[in-house]
């Protein structure tokens, strides 16, 4: 067990002994059995928080929960002081470089940076060569990998300079530790991270060109399949930014805007999380559906800045690590502080050589990262088939490799599996521009080894966090803390929220896609309940009630030609084959599964507006349901357990929202989603029940089958205390204007909802959608349920009820539309990017 091993654990000098005697003192005081439950809370926390890492052409990667351990890496005082002054030093470095590569490019006519190592980097964009940025430091994120030797030096293994990511993760570790471990930090004066941040925030204010106290800062992500997705929506929602996809921001005027529902907002500062080749598709690569046409354009004038500025990612090249201790001699007149590990790059005739006779002995990695195929290979891992194939690749274009050494690792405590057993380690930290210099988190991300021996160390190879800490550093107390922030912040007045047309759309499919799993959830527990009485022996009037309500379900959620035109009479006598695939088979239009599978991807789009209990009711409702998808054996007692824990999620998701989402447009777009939704689903059941006249018993069936699936039974037995009457259904589920299922309710709330809307110039017309809602009043008002209730000539149907309903239906199934079109897209015509009298630059 973890406490037997402790005391026994050999701690190296130079990892500080002491302070991981305090730290073990305190892990032993929690106990044998406190501890593994602890763990587990651990997990829970982050799963519950909605913390995911996601992992490219992986099945179970897509939102993978996010591992940390609770043993975290310790770094004294003394050994921080070293650390933070090198990544200083190497932030100004990499900052110097990057402007002389897209500036006099003195280091590559020197000959001091061979020009393949630069050129044949695909992150080398010519079109910013000489672009003017007017800030004193064009790199204003940078961030490094560390790993201690066995000799306990410091090494620097990778460089990040393009879009550095972690520093959120980073802070998500250390809330998690701090909620559910708070004793571990007892006597370790551990640094806090928030400083970091606010460096951040003053240092994105301060790239604004035009001086404003409240600029515009958006933070642009590649959207939710991108494999740090939860950190962009989590440092959007942190630093109070707005996150945007590239379909959200627009360059017109050689200026960025912002499309959001009220018009055009002007963008001042973009902190980029995109691949900088695919952030101007007009410029740079003409495939890519992530950036912003014109975006160049709109630097080149200095009309915006990007954090970090496009082309960035060539200087966290590994094929320049060789060459940077001259670099460094050149542009700061001294050797670094922080060494990197020892490289070969192989565009050198005896580095190559080198290089391919110890291939057994070398990490090998591209001189390009890919998220999507590994960039770096253990050599003493492959097998001479796959050795003689790397040898070839890179003989055959050795200016694209680099070798590493592979160091010697010093292992540092990790809990595995409830013992206490040594891993190796990555630590990474960031450094943000401070003025002159650079702000330096004090602390940073770890990673370890997902097992024993495995020295290549990554999230996306399945590595665990650990939270990093800086121990021993006296900062202040926090009450001197906050007063130092507030000193140097000025006061910002306040703004109301201004929804991204993108954001409100995802947020408006939310609403929607929410009210048609639930409705369709409630409709078929209905259903199969009917049926499932029905299970005795039927009569006459009982089969065709089975039919209708089969029929019905089939109509309802559009799963055509299920129960309308069943391919054999066998469905009848056993409807639950196909009741289950309508419930589970992900790849069947209008099925239960195929709408989860949309309501999932919506509301993770739009993760960064939903709070902690939001998510702690999505990742229960994501599990649970995904257990029942995978289920093998089935029957209609679990299938209605599985579908009351859905409905009941729902609602709770619904509710949450209501209390926790502001009041302003963000509520205000979701609502009205779900109000549209139920009017249309609410016709659709109506439709698909109660227009066909039959047998006396079987609508009096299909008419509680309605009640009872929109939860207006108890309100129909208290309000009329009568048998079921279909003009009384009518009253309660059209014209009740108490009832908040009703039609007449549902409407008068849009309405209400919609005035909330921007106003859109229509030259003082009224705008579409309050047109429309105002001739489906008027219809609905008109209508006389006792007229509606009459049974036509022909004596089949409720003819009357049948054309009201398609009236009905037609004038709000254009309702969407309209709102998308007048608040979402926001199409404009053709327009000239550049004036057809400026000259072109030599």
């Amino acid at each position: 067990m973890i406490l037997e091993n402790i005391t026994a654990l050999d701690i190296p000098s130079f990892q500080h002994p002491t302070y991981w005697k305090t730290f073990f003192r305190a892990l032993k005081a929690l106990g044998p059995a406190e501890i593994p439950g602890r763990n587990l809370d651990l997990q829970r926390f982050l799963r519950e928080n909605g913390v995911t890492y996601n992992i490219y052409g992986d099945p179970d990667g897509i939102n993978r929960p996010w591992s940390l351990d609770m043993i975290p890496f310790l770094i004294s005082a003394a050994e921080w002081t070293h650390i933070s002054r090198g990544l200083e030093q190497r932030a100004i470095l990499f900052n110097l470089l990057l402007k002389d590569i897209y500036g006099e490019q003195q280091l590559l006519r020197d000959g001091i940076l061979p020009m393949e190592v630069v050129y044949n980097h695909p992150g080398f964009l010519r079109q910013c060569v000489g672009v003017d940025l007017p800030f004193q430091n064009h790199l204003v994120l940078y961030s490094a990998d560390m790993a201690r030797t066995s000799d306990g030096k410091i090494w620097v293994m990778n460089d990040r300079t393009q879009a550095p990511s972690g520093s959120g993760y980073a802070l998500e570790n250390r809330l998690a530790m701090a909620r559910i471990v708070p004793e571990l930090f007892q006597g370790m004066k551990v640094a806090r991270l928030s400083p970091y941040f606010h460096s951040l925030r003053r240092a994105l204010m301060g790239l604004c060109t035009e001086k404003s106290k409240d600029p515009r800062i958006v933070i642009l992500t590649p959207g939710p399949s991108n494999e740090t997705y939860f950190e962009h929506a989590y440092l959007a929602s942190y630093l109070g930014y707005t996150l945007v996809q590239g379909n959200d921001l627009m360059v017109k005027d050689r200026q960025v805007w912002l499309k959001t529902i009220g018009g055009l907002e002007k963008v001042d500062v973009i902190l980029r999380r995109i691949d900088d080749v695919y952030a101007d598709p007009l410029e740079l690569r003409e495939d890519s559906q992530l950036g912003i046409p014109g975006l160049l354009q709109a630097v080149r004038s200095g009309n915006v800045s990007i954090a970090n500025p496009m082309g960035s990612s060539v200087v966290e090249n590994p094929g320049l690590m060789p060459f940077l201790p001259a670099i460094a001699d050149r542009l700061l007149g001294g050797s670094l502080l922080l060494p990197n590990i020892a490289s070969w790059w192989c565009g050198q005739k005896n580095e190559l050589n080198y290089v391919l006779d110890n291939l057994d002995r070398l990490i090998i990695k591209r001189i390009a990262r890919s998220s999507f195929q590994g960039s770096s290979v253990d050599g003493s891992a492959l097998s001479n088939e796959a050795l003689a194939a790397l040898k070839a690749r890179i003989k055959a274009q050795p200016t694209l490799y680099v070798g590493q050494e592979k160091a010697l690792f010093a292992g540092t405590p990790a809990l595995v599996g409830g013992e206490v057993v040594s891993r190796d380690a990555l630590f990474r930290s960031f450094a943000v521009s401070n003025g002159d210099g650079y702000a330096i988190m004090t602390g940073g991300l770890t990673r370890t080894a997902n097992s024993e021996g495995h020295y290549i160390i990554s999230n996306q190879a399945g590595g665990v966090s650990k939270d990093t800490w800086v121990i021993g550093i006296d900062q202040g107390s926090l009450t001197s803390f906050k007063k130092d922030i507030e000193a140097i912040e000025e006061p910002v007045q306040y703004r109301a929220e201004i929804l991204p047309s993108n954001t409100a759309e995802n947020l408006f499919w939310v609403g929607r896609y929410a009210e048609r799993l639930l409705s369709n959830a409630r409709f078929q527990r209905t259903v199969m309940q009917f049926v499932e009485e029905a299970n005795k022996a039927f009569n006459e009037n009982e089969e065709a009630l089975r039919q209708s309500l089969l029929q019905a379900l089939t109509m309802y959620t559009f799963t055509y030609p299920g129960f309308v035109e069943p391919e054999t009479a066998d469905c009848w006598s056993n409807p639950w084959p196909e009741l289950y695939d309508i419930l589970f088979n992900v790849n069947r239009a209008g099925s239960l599964a195929a709408n989860f599978n949309l309501f999932h991807r919506a509301v993770h789009t739009a993760r960064d507006h939903w709070s902690t209990d939001t998510w702690r009711v999505l990742r229960d409702m994501e599990e649970n349901w995904q257990q029942a998808i995978n289920q093998p054996q089935r029957n209609p007692h679990r299938v209605a357990y599985t579908l009351d824990n859905l409905i009941t999620s729902l609602v709770a998701f619904v509710g949450l929202n209501r209390d926790s989402i502001s009041r302003e447009q963000g509520w205000g777009i979701l609502n009205m989603g779900q109000k549209m939704e139920q009017c249309l689903l609410l016709i659709s059941m109506l439709r698909a029940t109660l227009v066909r006249k039959q047998d006396e018993q079987v609508e009096y069936i299909l008419q509680e089958a309605v009640l009872k699936a929109n939860e207006c039974l108890v309100n129909y037995r208290y309000k009329y205390r009568s048998h079921i009457k279909l003009p009384l259904v009518l009253d309660l589920m059209l014209h009740d204007q108490n009832n908040p299922r009703s039609l007449l309710y549902l409407i008068e709330k849009l309405k209400a909802g919609t005035k909330d809307l921007p106003k859109i110039n229509q030259a003082g017309a009224l705008p579409d959608h309050e047109r429309v809602l105002q001739e489906a009043e008027k219809l609905l008002r008109q209508a006389d349920k006792e007229k509606l209730a009459a049974v036509a000539s022909s004596k089949n149907c409720y003819k009357n009820l049948e054309t009201f309903l398609g009236n009905m239906n037609g004038l709000l199934l254009s309702l969407p539309n309209i709102i998308s079109k007048a608040y979402f897209q926001h199409a404009q015509g053709a327009n000239q990017l550049f004036p057809a009298h400026q000259p072109l630059r030599k």
